[in-house]
């Protein structure tokens, strides 16, 4: 056979250009679709049956049900859908994936689209160009369909003929007439190159080819079908990995579905597959071959998917119990690690906004919870204890600067990928909240290493100074208690006098003043000694910083929240 190195680096081109074509045109789509496809997700998943119609309109619409998938594991991971909800979104993503195989097999067989896709590329690269978001979403997704197109009449043209090639046609005639173990050695194929590929769109692409060139049988193509709707699995749970408990437990119930819908077709694989031919003969008619096998795959793979949903809709609360079983839910984890996000929870940009804003509030609470230990400090008298809690704030500081480095981090991936303008600002609204939330972080942990240096002079505080010292704090921890219900507000959308963090921040200011007038005239008075009082107003004069990195993280969530309305 004359099939050359140089073409098997054209067959592997082709298929990098149909894979970068359904990126594009999925990511064009996701942006144009933006804060949409977001409230869609999270308002169209009630009960179990709309969470399906959801997951087939997403998929539908954006071309990838990996993408969808990933989508949802990420909204569990932010814990915005519970563990059942998803489910139901990945059934109905796994119908809305079958749109892909249709549109190949009614245009890619049956119309060259192929000699339309520069075309269409004239029309894209305008829209490309523009400045507005949308349209410019809108030429990503003709440049994505176009390359989809080109990619696929490439891997047409580029195949081995095997047709004239009895020797390699009979290599393959070898593993398709073992009988059942023909359909499970297919079902294995499926699913390795689906996992190698990280597209069942692709995959499907090169079964329909497979078919339509004749190489295999409608019920080997099926095999790969099946294969295929296991390997898809693999991207979400990939995306799962640094994901919380509940979201590799979303991840592994979009694998179990999947495998307990094969297992069921497969006792019904043959009368199944008759099935479908009946169905597309009386239907579609047998005009062609080629089109004839493509059209009865696409319906395969819709019938299964459909029927799955059908019988497995019923056992999601089972679905849900098996995979609790499976992934346990461990102790509770470390107050310091990233709840929310991670780096391999990155999946739509857009969407990503909101695991960021999730993880930046329970930043804020953990920086309260940190000013809590520095006044538990204050009045901790036993050495052993004092020193316990003065180490956890010292780790807590260390974790203020990872989290601070992870979250930044997290939404420059974030502002890397396709977002609108309003999305960009409001990313460097967040960017700026992290930071003086970190500032925050490093005033507590200055008061914490004040008042260590003031325990190591065996000094104490008068009565009066311990009081002021209170009544800063107080202030300003509700200061802190007002800024987290501002950062909050997004998640509940409930009404805050933003307001009362400006009044607060006079009130602290006037008290400030006030105290470090009243330490001089008590420093001249020998109420107490000079290094005393040093130690008092390092305390005060800290906790009045502290107020102001309070509001700066105000105003900019105040900014971010103007800015995403």
């Amino acid at each position: 056979m004359d099939y050359s190195f140089y073409d098997f680096l054209k067959l592997l081109g082709s298929l990098g250009m149909f894979l970068y074509g359904m990126k594009i045109m999925s990511e064009g789509l996701q942006k144009a679709a933006g804060d949409r496809l977001r409230k869609i997700l999270t308002a169209m998943t009630t009960n179990r049956v709309t969470g399906v119609f959801t997951g087939l309109l997403i998929t539908a619409i954006i071309q990838s049900s990996s993408a969808t998938t990933v989508m949802v594991v990420s909204f569990v991971n932010a814990g915005l859908l519970t563990l059942a909800q998803s489910i139901g979104v990945i059934m109905g993503a796994n119908i809305g994936t079958t749109v892909t195989a249709w549109l190949i097999s009614l245009l890619g067989f049956k119309v060259d689209i192929a000699a339309f896709a520069l075309p269409l590329l004239a029309f894209g690269i305008p829209l490309i160009f523009s400045q507005k978001s949308n349209r410019k979403s809108i030429g990503e997704f003709i440049f994505g369909f176009s390359f989809l197109f080109m990619g696929l009449s490439l891997l047409k043209a580029n195949t081995p003929d095997l047709s004239s090639n009895p020797q390699m046609l009979q290599f393959i005639t070898n593993y398709t007439d073992m009988g059942f173990l023909s359909i499970l050695l297919f079902v294995a194929i499926g699913t390795i190159v689906t996992i190698i590929v990280q597209s069942s769109s692709a995959t499907m692409a090169i079964t329909l080819i497979m078919c339509a060139n004749g190489w295999i049988g409608f019920e080997m193509g099926a095999a790969l079908v099946l294969g295929e709707n296991i390997g898809t699995t693999i991207t979400a749970n990939l995306a799962a990995l640094t994901g919380n408990t509940q979201a590799r437990r979303a991840a592994l119930a979009h694998l179990v579905f999947n495998l307990f819908g094969v297992i069921w077709v497969l006792t019904l694989f043959t009368p199944f597959t008759t099935g479908v031919k009946w169905l597309v003969e009386a239907l579609f008619g047998a005009e062609d071959q080629a089109v004839a096998v493509s059209f009865q795959l696409s319906a395969f793979h819709t019938c299964f998917n459909i029927c799955n949903v059908l019988v497995l809709i019923w056992f999601v609360k089972f679905i849900e119990r098996v995979v609790c079983v499976i992934i346990k839910q461990k102790e509770p984890e470390e107050e310091y690690r990233l709840r929310y996000i991670s780096g391999g929870m990155l999946s739509t940009a857009e969407l990503s906004i909101l695991q960021a804003d999730k993880e930046i509030h329970a930043f804020a609470e953990r920086i309260r919870r940190m000013f809590n230990m520095v006044q538990a400090l204050l009045h901790t008298e036993k050495d052993d204890d004092f020193n316990k809690l003065f180490s956890r704030m010292e780790k807590y500081e260390s974790i203020s600067d990872n989290m601070e480095l992870e979250i930044g981090n997290y939404l420059n991936q974030v502002s890397e990928g396709r977002l609108s303008s309003e999305s960009k600002i409001q990313i460097r609204s967040m960017l700026r909240e992290i930071t003086e939330i970190e500032s925050i972080g490093d005033s507590c942990y200055n008061l914490a290493r004040t008042i260590n240096r003031k325990r190591r002079t065996n000094q104490d505080f008068t009565e009066g100074q311990y009081e002021h010292i209170r009544g800063m704090m107080e202030l300003t921890d509700e200061a802190l208690k007002q800024m987290i219900a501002v950062v909050e507000r997004s998640e509940h959308a409930a009404p805050v006098d933003v307001n009362k963090t400006f009044n607060l921040e006079t009130e602290i200011n006037n008290y400030r003043n006030r105290l470090k007038d009243q330490n001089i005239v008590d420093v001249n008075n020998k109420a107490y000694d000079y290094q005393l009082g040093v130690y008092y107003m390092d305390i005060i004069g800290e906790c009045e910083k502290l107020g102001d990195y309070v509001l700066n993280v105000v105003q900019a969530s105040t900014e971010k929240e103007k800015k995403a309305m």
